[in-house]
This record gives structure tokens, C-alpha cells and sequence, in this order.
């Protein structure tokens, strides 16, 4: 097993230990006194898939990770798309696998030490705090909060929302994104700091769920920063360079949520196979329905387009970078999303009224297919993206 491919040691993982204990961990998160609570399964199966070498699969640095490139990691990440825990059990879990990106990359070796050091051992969690209400954060030239420098330190003023992870038990660090000189050239106002999430002035002012459901235990909050000080050793990288970090750490971040997504839609198909063989309606099995047919044969068609599409996209940014993988990266951000969401579309009408509750898990995941249609750029942006680089193969 040691010597086997890690795919297939992953896969074995995941589908002898993982899927499990699903249930398992849904029962201990329901049963604690707060829904804010580290499930002891979550733990348990962190320290088995460490000892098996399964982890922090994500990082490309072999001094921090398994040494994989995008499109080496990619069936990796698809893998472990497929169970709503998995991505955390190996350490690969959203928003940290892109904070411990940045960190690796653009921090200072305190920096490493104090959170990057933690943050790959699994010991914490941490957050992003970008988004802000009141404005379009989709264009980020628009986000206002202040980075104001006072002597020896920086003073931090204004809200964020859909901080993703602020409510983890284990969440001890926000790389906190804002505007440290306004008067200087559009992509050069902004800075990132690291913020220790108890530092004083950090106030969770809400938890927001996403229709209806919260998310625990990490959860997505709306955070105000009020005179939040801390030292200039947080500035990462420097004043000004907020951009360019920001470029670095979305273009593998929304690659490994479209590869999450296209695990989470085969076992989506797997699930509407098996309920439609199974279940019998006027007087013969759902499978033999025309329409149900039609719904797995276009379901898989999509999920294998969308593949190719997303693992392009990898070795376009493994080949070539963020900038000149920009393009490749957003068509397969707007591909992935919409053909999960139309798949597990089908799978609840294929299930019927029992596709609408959380038995299934059929609802849960078409509010992560949807959601993540505005997370990390809404389709929109990329698509005026793709058109742009579209229409400059005509400038000439």
C-alpha cells in the first residue's frame, strides 16, 4: 500500500476511512454544545492520513508539501471533492490551503515560523478577509477598508464579510486585505497584514449562513475591524503589493475549487445511478425512463468536458503562470461550477422530495455549486475576461 501510486492510496483512504465516517462526524458536530466545535473524528482521521503521507498534497514547495504540480495535484483535489470532510482530513481544506500558498510564497521566515509552521502541521485554521459589503468586491480596486501606518505599527479600520473559517475553534490568524496609500497607482494602494484573530478591535459582528445552512463548524462571518493594531513585521511581502499577491493566490485557489467540484459531481452521478436502478415507478425502474437516461448520459458528458477544461487549465498555469494562464482559469471557472449545479439539479429530481432534504446531501451541495458561481469572481467577471482575450487575438 506505502508503495503504491498516491492516487491510489488517497482514493483507498477516502473511500475506506473517509466516506465512513461522514455520518460519524455530522452526528458529533450535532451532538456538541456548539455547533462552533472541532468534530474528535476530524482529528482522528487528520493524524491517520499524516501518518500515511497523505498530506498537505496541495503545495508544490517539497519543503512544505508533496512536491505535485496543478495538474499533478489535480485528480488529487477532484478526489477529495467527492466527501464534504475529505479536503480537511488531508489538510487541503479552502481558505488555508491559499493562506499557507501566500505564506510559503510571500512571507517572511517569521512569518513561516510563527503561523506557516501551524498551519501545515493542521494545528490552527485560519481566514481571508477581502470582501466587503457595500461595494462590488468583484472589482477589487473598490475595497476601502484602511492600513494606516502609526510609528512602529499599522491601524486597521473596516467591515468584511464572508470570511470563510472565522468560526472554526481552531481559527487563529486573518490575512486581512486593504488600502495602505490611497494617492498611489490604482494597483498599488493595497497591502495584506496578518492578523491574529483575538487581537483586540476584531469584533465577529454576524455569522451569515448561505441559504439557510451555517456551515459549522467553520462558518463564514462579517467581521469589523475597529483601530485593530498590529506590528509592521505583519505586512506581507510590502506596502503596495496586495495585488500581486492577491493574483498569486486566486489563480491555483479557484482551480482547486472547480477539481473539488467535479469530484463532488461524480459522486452526485454515482449517487443518481444507484437511487434510479434501485427505485421503481409505474411499474418499472426509474434507469429504464427515457428522460432519466438522458439526465446521466448529459451528466456524464459534462463532468468529462468540464475535466479536460479544468486539467488544461492546470498545466497552462503549472507551463506558463497566473497571467498567461488567466484566461484557461476563468473559462474553467465558469464551466465547472454550472455543470455541478445542473448535475446535482438533476440528481434531486431524480430523488424526488426526499432530493430536497439533508439526507441526501443532494441540497448542501447544489448551495456549494451555486455559491461558488460568485465566490472567488462572479461568472460575469470571467467571462468579460475570456472575451477580452478573445477579441485581442483580432487587434491587428
Amino acid at each position: 500500500m506505502e508503495n503504491a501510486p498516491i492516487i491510489d492510496r488517497l482514493h483507498a483512504f477516502i473511500r475506506t476511512q473517509v466516506m465512513p465516517n461522514e455520518q460519524r462526524y455530522a452526528d458529533e458536530l450535532a451532538a456538541a454544545p456548539s455547533r462552533w466545535t472541532q468534530p474528535p473524528i476530524m482529528e482522528e482521521l487528520k493524524a491517520r492520513a499524516r501518518e500515511a503521507g497523505l498530506w498537505n498534497l496541495f503545495l508544490p514547495e517539497p519543503e512544505y508539501g508533496a512536491g505535485l504540480d496543478n495538474r499533478a495535484y489535480a485528480p488529487l483535489c477532484e478526489l477529495m471533492g467527492g466527501s464534504p470532510i475529505a479536503p480537511e482530513v488531508f489538510n487541503c481544506n479552502a481558505p488555508d490551503t491559499g493562506n499557507m500558498e501566500v505564506l510559503a510564497r510571500y512571507g517572511s521566515a517569521e512569518q513561516r515560523e510563527r503561523w506557516l509552521g501551524p498551519l501545515l502541521r493542521g494545528e490552527i485554521r485560519s481566514g481571508f478577509a477581502m470582501t466587503e459589503p457595500g461595494v462590488a468586491s468583484s472589482d477589487a480596486t473598490n475595497i476601502g477598508a484602511s492600513i494606516r501606518r502609526d510609528g512602529a505599527h499599522y491601524v486597521l479600520n473596516g467591515t468584511k464579510w464572508w470570511t470563510t473559517g472565522a468560526m472554526h475553534p481552531l481559527t487563529r490568524v486573518l490575512i486581512f486585505m486593504g488600502k495602505s496609500d490611497p494617492s498611489a497607482p490604482t494597483h498599488r494602494q493595497q497591502s495584506m497584514v496578518l492578523v491574529p484573530i483575538d487581537t483586540p478591535g476584531v469584533r465577529i459582528v454576524r455569522h451569515l449562513p448561505v441559504f439557510g445552512y451555517d456551515d459549522a463548524p467553520f462558518g463564514h462571518c462579517e467581521i469589523a475591524f475597529e483601530d485593530v493594531v498590529v506590528p509592521l513585521e505583519n505586512m506581507i511581502l510590502g506596502e503596495g503589493r496586495g495585488f500581486e499577491i492577491a493574483q498569486g493566490r486566486l489563480g491555483p485557489g479557484r482551480l482547486h475549487h472547480c477539481l473539488r467540484l467535479i469530484g463532488l459531481a461524480e459522486r452526485t452521478l454515482e449517487r443518481m445511478c444507484r437511487r434510479v436502478r434501485g427505485r421503481v415507478a409505474f411499474g418499472r425502474p426509474l434507469a429504464d425512463q427515457g428522460v432519466v437516461r438522458e439526465w446521466i448520459a448529459q451528466s456524464r458528458i459534462e463532468i468529462d468536458q468540464t475535466r479536460l477544461l479544468v486539467y488544461r487549465a492546470a498545466e497552462a498555469l503549472d507551463l506558463h503562470g497566473n497571467k498567461s494562464a488567466a484566461a484557461a482559469i476563468a473559462m474553467a471557472k465558469v464551466a465547472a461550477p454550472r455543470a455541478a449545479q445542473a448535475i446535482i439539479d438533476r440528481a434531486i429530481q431524480a430523488f424526488g422530495a426526499e432530493g430536497l432534504l439533508d439526507d441526501t446531501g443532494l441540497s448542501h451541495a447544489w448551495i456549494n455549486a451555486r455559491s461558488l458561481r460568485i465566490a472567488d469572481g462572479p461568472d460575469e467577471v470571467h467571462l468579460r475576461s475570456i472575451a477580452k482575450a478573445e477579441l485581442a487575438k483580432y487587434d491587428a
